[in-house]
């Protein structure tokens, strides 16, 4: 090898003359793949020999930490002298390697068997340990059952070599066990171990239990259902092969198993005997399940199965019965019944009357009523100083909003504000109902309109009193006195005119006579001497809901008596709830409403109907109950079949021949969706009538288009949209979706779609009456008759008809016309013809010939 070439990496250097120590590294390996690198150093000295033999080196061992010193190889012959070559490594430092390599390997797997064997002696001793600690604890638990008590012997005699007090067999390590330590002592120190360093490796310490004898006996402890010494928790497992092992032993019964023993052993120790039996009073409704009449006597079930079978009738758990046989069997089985009726699980609100020195005045409800388009909106912003016209579509309200108005004089009025839309007449009604006092809001420019009339009823038939608002008196063209007066034809007199109705000259815009109106608010409220009861459950009514994205079930309720709090539990019409959070007309949360206060709802199961009543209930077992009950109703009356008639029968047979357009309607509050499910009702005619297969509340969702999609309907979204996943099924069905913010564009487009579901309207026109005189063979062209035209014209190619007293025996078209032998194109009345009739009639004289025209127009709803 060169000076300048370097060693191969891997590669120890070449021996050179001047170096006499090498070092070098020696890996071991043992079992699990663990390993050990240990360090050797090799001494050389250099041998002189003869003259003309090689210089010959010899290793010295130097005293190295895990090998013996190997001896020198014998110098190689001169024949094996080979040409000058690079130095290294001789063959008797590769043997000298591969014996001590040899050796350490075999000295660690002699450490590892050693180890090995002490890991089993140790494991060895700890479960004969345990076999002593249990066959100790059995009989002590056997002495302690004995009356006569037995002095108790040790277990183990402990070895002479180490004594122990026969007190603790449980410490003493028994003989044989003992002696295996001792016996493979000389195994341990013919190979030692030894370190890195050179330093033997130390024996493992032996543990050391100190025996402590007890003061007294140890309480009985539950056996271990594992491995015997193994207290893991991951023992306690049964497995398939401890379970068919019949070694060790059945499994231990559980703390709860042994807890009910012992109480059993304690009654009967007692002398208690058999505990009398409970009499209980049993709620048992118009129909109940057996399991459920088990439940409510505390019986068991097979008992009450058993009794029936005896009474003769074979039932199960699941089946229903009558109240009279569930008064059999609670008689039979000891019990008192207490027979009650499926609506006394319901709530009766108007029974429950408040105690007169509980009331406290609470601010009056006032409606807002009047046409569309009056300004009643307008009116409430002023009142309130706010904006919400704006913010309706199409400049009209369309849901009901409620706010509350705090005054100059710090009382308050809750205001509440109804469309004034013909569609929203339910919601109108609904808003009587719950209010105060009616402010019906009229255009001095536009006067009495529909809706003024119907709000005028709805404000009479709910007997509560009502204030008329001239609205736009500063409008070019306004009349108050005109609306004054039209108002008496329908029995409201207003106090100007010598009536007991309060009017008042109001304008939104100027924000002129909002004073007034207040003022004459108040007078009215402080006539009625409103009063609630605040310290009571919560009672209120729906005054509108909706499904919210992001909040779910949304209801606006207005308290009528009653605090409502957050966390309440409460039944609102076929829905339950818990109140998670309130949100008042400003967007605010609040902890508490009162009387007279509207706030949003939030925490109910389903969206409930506007108008259902609110109740605060003990528990939501109840609310449940309550809800279950009033659901049953609703669809009772859905699926209960009117009685047969023959009104009924013709009036389904009619229906059966109209044409279906079927829809899918989805809203986003309930007023909304009973208003458009109402107006699209009233726009069926005979000939075809709307057929609404799913309308509610929320966005448009998968399952509305999948329904749609079975009946090729078209889907109705009014101020709500369809999700991603649900325009995509729209697409990939072919399925219509229609969005509208106007009650008024909505029902213009499904009259148009429904007409055009019916096609063009025909309609007839008879043109020419003739009368058949003479017939004739016409010879392949059939036969001809002679008309005389008695009204109108006779035209060829004309449709016509030929009526035989009355009865038509020919309808088809006119071939030829003919006068004098000379083809005409009409003849009219008065005049004599001939004509050829398409096909082979029987035709006489005497028969009429009505010729008659189609038109065709575009039909409308």
């Amino acid at each position: 090898m060169s000076d300048n070439e370097k060693p191969k990496l891997g590669m120890r250097a070449p021996l050179g003359v001047k170096r006499t120590v090498e070092t070098g590294k020696v890996k071991q390996s043992f079992s699990h793949g663990r390993s050990n690198t240990v360090v050797v150093e090799v001494k050389r000295r250099r041998v002189l020999g003869p003259a003309g033999q090689t210089e010959a080196t010899v290793q010295e061992a130097a005293p190295e930490p895990v090998a013996a010193p190997a001896p020198p190889p014998p110098p190689p012959p001169p024949a094996a002298v080979a040409p000058p070559r690079p130095r290294t490594n001789g063959p008797s430092d590769l043997l000298s390697r591969q014996e001590m390599q040899a050796k350490l390997l075999r000295e660690a797997e002699e450490a590892r068997m050693t180890a090995l064997e002490e890991a089993r002696r140790r494991d060895e001793r700890l479960r004969q340990e345990a076999i002593e600690e249990e066959r100790r604890r059995a009989e002590e638990r056997a002495r302690a059952d004995q009356a006569p008590k037995v002095e108790e012997a040790p277990a183990v005699e402990a070895p002479a070599a180490a004594p122990a007090p026969a007190a603790a067999p449980a410490t003493a390590e028994p003989a044989p066990v003992a002696a295996a330590p001792a016996a493979a002592a000389p195994a341990e120190e013919a190979a030692p171990a030894v370190t890195a360093d050179g330093r033997p490796v130390p024996p493992p310490p032996r543990r050391f239990t100190p025996v402590i004898a007890p003061k007294r006996p140890e309480p009985p402890v539950r056996p271990s259902r594992g491995r015997q010494g193994d207290d893991r928790r991951q023992s306690g497992k049964l497995t398939v092969t401890k379970a068919l092992d019949d070694d060790t032993g059945a499994r231990a019964r559980s703390l709860a198993a042994l807890k009910r023993a012992r109480e059993k052993d304690k009654r009967s120790h007692q002398g208690g005997g058999i505990q009398a039996k409970q009499v209980r009073d049993v709620q048992v409704p118009e129909s109940i399940t057996v399991g459920e009449l088990a439940n409510r006597m505390a019986e068991r079930g097979a008992d009450l199965v058993k009794a029936l079978f005896k009474m003769g009738s074979p039932v199960t758990l699941n089946q229903t019965i009558d109240q009279d046989t569930a008064e059999l069997l609670v008689t039979e089985f000891g019990h008192n019944i207490k027979r009650v009726s499926e609506s006394d699980v319901d709530i009766a609100a108007h029974e429950d009357v408040d105690a007169d020195e509980t009331l406290q005045p609470r601010p009056p409800v006032v409606t807002i009523m009047g046409h569309v388009d009056h300004g009643k909106t307008s009116l409430l912003d002023a009142l309130r100083g706010t904006d919400v016209a704006s913010g309706e579509a199409g400049g009209i309200t369309q849901h009901i909003g409620a706010y509350q108005v705090t005054i100059a004089d710090g009382s308050k009025i809750t205001f509440l504000d109804t469309p004034g839309h013909e569609a929203f007449s339910e919601m109108r009604a609904r808003g009587a109902n719950i209010t105060d006092i009616v402010v019906i809001v009229v255009a001095a420019d536009d006067g009495i309109r529909p809706q003024t009339i119907e709000a005028i009823s709805h404000t009479k038939a709910a007997g509560v009193p009502m204030i008329i608002a001239i609205n736009k008196v500063d409008k070019p063209g306004g009349n108050p006195q005109r609306v004054r007066e039209a108002l008496l034809q329908y029995d409201v007199q207003v106090e100007s005119m010598g009536g007991d109705v309060q009017e008042v000259e109001v304008s939104a815009l100027a924000r002129t006579g909002l004073e007034d109106l207040i003022e004459k608010i108040q007078l009215q409220a402080e006539l009625l001497e409103l009063t609630a009861n605040p310290d009571r459950a919560a009672e209120g009514t729906v005054v509108e809901a909706k499904l919210d994205k992001g909040r779910g079930p949304v209801a606006t309720i207005l308290i009528g008596r009653g605090t409502l709090r957050v966390g309440d539990i409460f039944v609102v019409g076929a829905e339950s709830g818990k109140v998670r959070a309130m949100v008042n007309d400003k967007g605010q949360q609040v902890k508490e409403a009162g009387p007279s206060v509207p706030v949003e709802v939030l925490g109910l199961t389903g969206v409930p109907q506007a108008g259902d009543p609110l109740s605060v209930v003990e528990n939501e077992a109840r609310a449940r109950e309550v809800a279950a009950y009033r659901a049953s109703v609703i669809q009772a009356k859905r699926t209960t079949s009117t009685p047969a008639s023959l009104e009924s029968m013709f009036s389904a047979l009619k229906e059966k021949q109209a044409i279906e357009y079927p829809l899918v309607v989805k809203a986003d509050t309930q007023g909304s969706v009973e208003a458009i499910v109402g107006s699209l009702n009233k726009i069926s005619t005979a000939d075809i009538r709307a057929r609404i297969l799913h309308y509610g509340v929320g966005g448009i969702t998968e399952s509305d288009v999948t329904l749609a999609a079975a009946s090729r309907a078209p889907i109705i979204g009014f101020n709500v949209r369809a999700n991603a996943k649900a325009r995509e099924f729209a697409t990939r069905d072919g399925v219509a979706l229609k969005y509208y913010d106007v009650i008024y564009d909505l029902l213009d487009e499904i009259r148009a779609g429904m007409a055009g579901e019916l096609g063009p309207e025909y309609l007839e026109h008879v043109v020419g009456r003739a009368e058949i005189r003479e017939v004739f063979s016409a010879g392949k062209h059939g036969k001809a008759a002679g008309l005389l035209v008695l009204e109108g014209y006779i035209r060829q190619k004309l449709r016509a008809r030929v009526l035989r007293d009355d009865v038509i025996i020919y309808n088809g078209s006119i071939a030829s016309l003919r006068r004098f032998k000379d083809d005409v194109p009409e003849v009219r009345a008065g005049l004599e013809c001939g004509i050829t009739i398409e096909g082979s009639t029987d035709i006489k004289p005497g028969d009429i010939v009505e010729t008659f025209e189609v038109e065709e127009r575009a039909r409308t709803l």
